[in-house]
């Protein structure tokens, strides 16, 4: 059977199991990774899919008979895998999930040492090439087996030791774990127990995700928590997506929280760590986010939107923290990759530092009218972008991601996106009203 070349995406490798991809295509990934990176020992994680044990069998299987070792740490979050791959004794990382994607889907998220990942410009065209080939070179010995069932301890301890016990109200927070894997991540605040009243939500894995999709991006699959939320009389609420490298919030009146507010508020706390220390902002955030974090006394930089992008210009530029509008938080404490459940705790740390509530904190924050993220199919990307910036030549350009356009009053970002055959529009303004007029204005030239 063929390998099936759509499977490999800008940033995973991913698609329906037994339908896009199924073992023979899994054990030639393995030999794949093990031949592209020349690693010698590989740790490997899993997520709760159906498909994941049998998919583990057969990367593994692929791994060592190219001779390379494999770590297996189990059931594992993605930022455990990443935290993993910097503090054992190994030269790469892969964990086989689908993040938030339904039930049947399955795939591979990969990374060198220290997170360092592996996408699109960086391994994946040639990872790619090998798996399609299929021709590998036989090896003299095959890799050893481990288990290291207990790592997920060690990564747990990681987390708590940055929370602050320096309050004396405990908080009362709402889990929405999903039935995805951050519910691995459940013993951590269960063990904050003196600090944080825990209350979870679809608190048992399930590959098949009976309640709702493991995506906090879309607002719909928030209602749950927010009125579990409401109801508690809850501090806040948090919603994992699948593989728990992202999460949302909804603050103590229900209010679904703009994931680029919680950069802000989060940069905040960071700074009092780095004084001075330069944060990413995905550029198409608000621009009372850079403003926030100007006044805490950080810098800021624009950054492309992509966790492999990121993640190198946190490298590249020495940037302490990174938020992203899709709710990926990256920290350097883990190896500059997301850890959702230390962006929880910074959170609460701060509620309990400034004795202000969620919605007090985020309500500076609101001062300008934006558009959401608006998505179109266009014939062609190139031409739209084209007409765009010729209309708007006198506004401030950045083409790092897309088009980026300033004014005083108003900006947009208009950018490909790097997994869908279209065009975004993200567009902020000062007024409601200049934003609808500059939306509309924009949509006509997208769609003509």
């Amino acid at each position: 059977m063929k390998v099936n070349p759509n499977i490999f995406k800008a940033y995973d490798i991913r698609g329906v199991y037994k339908v896009d991809f199924g073992r023979r295509t899994t054990y030639k990934i393995g030999r794949a990774i093990a031949t592209y990176t020349k690693a010698e020992t590989i740790v490997v994680g899993k997520d709760m899919r159906t498909s994941s044990d049998e998919v583990e069998e057969h990367l593994i299987k692929g791994l060592i008979d190219q001779g390379c070792n494999v770590i297996k740490i189990g059931m594992s979050t993605s930022p455990m895998l990443y935290y993993a791959s910097g503090c054992l004794p190994v030269d790469a990382g892969i964990i086989i999930t689908a993040s938030h994607n339904p039930g049947e889907y399955n795939g591979f998220k990969m990374c060198r040492k220290n997170a360092v990942p592996i996408g699109e410009g960086a391994g994946m065209e040639e990872i790619k090439a090998l798996a399609v080939n299929g021709v590998f070179e036989e090896q003299k010995e095959k890799g050893k087996i481990t288990e290291n069932e207990d790592f997920v301890n060690q990564y747990r301890d990681h987390i708590k030791r940055f929370f602050s016990t320096k309050t004396n109200k405990r908080k009362k927070v709402v889990f929405d774990y999903a039935n995805g894997m951050g519910i691995l991540d459940k013993k951590v605040f269960d063990e904050l127990e003196a600090y944080i009243e825990s209350i979870p939500m679809f608190d048992e894995y399930d590959g098949n995700f009976p309640n709702h999709e493991a995506n906090p991006l879309k607002t719909e699959t928030l209602k749950p928590l927010q009125e579990k939320t409401v109801l508690e009389k809850a501090d806040f609420g948090v919603s994992y997506d699948g593989d728990a490298d992202r999460v949302g919030f909804v603050d103590e009146l229900g209010y679904v929280v703009p994931m680029d507010y919680i950069t802000a508020l989060i940069a905040e706390e960071i700074l009092k760590k780095y004084p001075g220390g330069l944060v990413l902002v995905d550029l198409r955030s608000s621009n009372a986010v850079f403003e926030h974090i100007h006044k805490a006394g950080g810098k800021t930089n624009l950054c492309r939107v992509g966790h492999s992008l990121i993640k190198k210009q946190m490298r590249d530029e020495g940037a302490v923290f990174a938020g992203e509008l899709s709710g990926h938080y990256y920290f350097e404490e883990n190896y500059h990759a997301e850890l959702s459940s230390l962006a929880i705790i910074m959170i609460t740390n701060l509620l309990n530092e400034t004795g202000k509530t969620l919605s007090e904190l985020t309500k500076s924050l609101k001062k300008y009218h934006h558009s959401g993220e608006i998505n179109s199919q266009v014939e062609s990307r190139e031409k739209t972008l084209a007409r765009i910036k010729q209309k708007y030549y006198d506004g401030k350009l950045n083409e790092l991601d897309g088009v980026r356009i300033d004014y005083d009053d108003w900006w947009f970002n208009v950018r490909q996106s790097n997994t869908e055959p279209i065009i975004r529009l993200n567009l902020e303004a000062k007024t409601k009203e200049k934003m609808r007029e500059k939306r509309d204005e924009l949509l006509s030239i997208i769609r003509a």
